[in-house]
């Protein structure tokens, strides 16, 4: 199991249009890949999932990654959230 926490700097959160790619980036790993908030969980492969989170700006997300390629996933993802989010 990988992990990395983010602080999330979009003024919007992590809101639609960067969720729904977030959830086809997450998509090309057979890991399992969550995203956790506050005491939730979120499969980062749905997009209802993702968006139920609700998370803002300013707060702290931790990805986790497990299984086969979960080390490609953290890697791949790190970089998507300092881009997206």
């Amino acid at each position: 199991m990988k992990e990395f926490s983010y602080v999330i700097t979009d003024p919007d959160g992590i809101h639609a249009r960067p969720a729904g790619l977030l959830v086809k980036e997450a998509g090309k790993f057979t890991c399992s890949i969550k995203l956790n908030k506050n005491g939730k969980s979120a499969d980062a492969k749905r997009i209802f999932a993702v968006m139920a989170l609700a998370a803002k700006k300013d707060e702290t997300v931790q990805v986790v990654a497990d299984g086969p390629d979960e080390e490609e996933a953290i890697a791949v993802l790190h970089d998507f959230f300092q881009n997206n989010f």
